[in-house]
């Protein structure tokens, strides 16, 4: 398996972007930022087409507008932290921004790019070349340092925003951080997994670490190695499986391994 140039790369690129996902997942979902993260994949995907409407590379657009849709909500919610409301407005908008978009391409001058945009919305990660697979690596472990090194303000100004203020910490600027960490991070795996199905790569890992553990470092830990080993058996299933798309097989895999803990903690007792 490992003689193929596209599947080094697939696991090159994996690994680091399930590390990103699982690291920064288990503060998505501490925060209660999950429908945060699933607007974020929507907006990379209308990046992407905006991109292609322009004639520009899909990744101009994916990192463009996902970030700035990040700092658009962290100015609007409180404390940096976007709120449901917010974030239905922001999900509206963009997707009403999306519908015009397709309607652009499908009618403009580089509506042979729509290819290149549509594959934001399921990934593909044995498409990726050796360039992008390294670059994809090198932003997946520095979002997942960046989140490290940050995590226990993180930690503080999600479980007592007030305590963290005493205590010296910019929680707005910290939260508008993280959106805009999340939203690299959504951009990035996008390419890989898709941003119909990113949201499960995120939160599912996540979801299972903090049903098996309440101890902050440990589910960090516990978070990203789900996700990576979910990510490896993808990638691994659909090599097997010709006829099964490797997004398919992470994200279910993924949510195989959150729906596990689930059973296996309601038995228990501890979940």
């Amino acid at each position: 398996m490992f003689s193929h140039e596209f599947i080094r790369n697939a696991y090159l690129a994996g690994t680091f972007v399930a590390l990103a996902c699982g690291t920064i997942g288990w503060l998505v979902v501490l925060r209660a930022q999950v429908f945060a993260g699933d607007a974020l994949s929507h907006a990379a995907f209308v990046g992407a087409i905006g991109a292609a409407v322009l004639g520009l590379d899909v990744r101009v657009g994916l990192f463009a507008l996902t970030i700035i849709v990040a700092l658009g909500m962290a100015a609007l919610g409180r404390r940096g932290q976007a709120d449901d409301t917010v974030i239905g407005i922001v999900f509206a908008w963009i997707l009403g921004i999306g519908v015009l978009l397709i309607t652009l391409l499908a009618t403009g001058p580089h509506a042979g790019n729509g290819v290149a945009a549509t594959n934001t919305l399921f990934g593909s990660i044995f498409d990726l070349g050796s360039g992008q697979a390294l670059v994809a690596a090198l932003i997946g472990l520095a979002v997942s340092l960046a989140v490290v090194v940050a995590f226990r303000p993180l930690v503080l100004s999600t479980l007592d925003s007030e305590l963290a203020v005493l205590r010296g910490v910019r929680v707005r600027v910290l939260g508008a951080g993280f959106l805009v960490a999340l939203a690299i991070v959504t951009a990035e795996s996008t390419q890989a997994v898709g941003a119909l199905l990113l949201l499960g790569l995120i939160a599912a890992p996540a979801g299972a670490a903090h049903r098996l553990t309440g101890r902050p470092y440990a589910g960090l830990a516990l978070s990203a190695a789900i996700a990576v080993a979910a990510v490896w058996g993808g990638i691994a299933l659909s090599y097997a499986i010709p006829s099964l798309p490797p997004s398919s097989a992470i994200i279910a895999l993924a949510a195989g391994a959150y729906a596990l803990v689930a059973v296996v903690t309601r038995a228990r007792g501890t979940g």
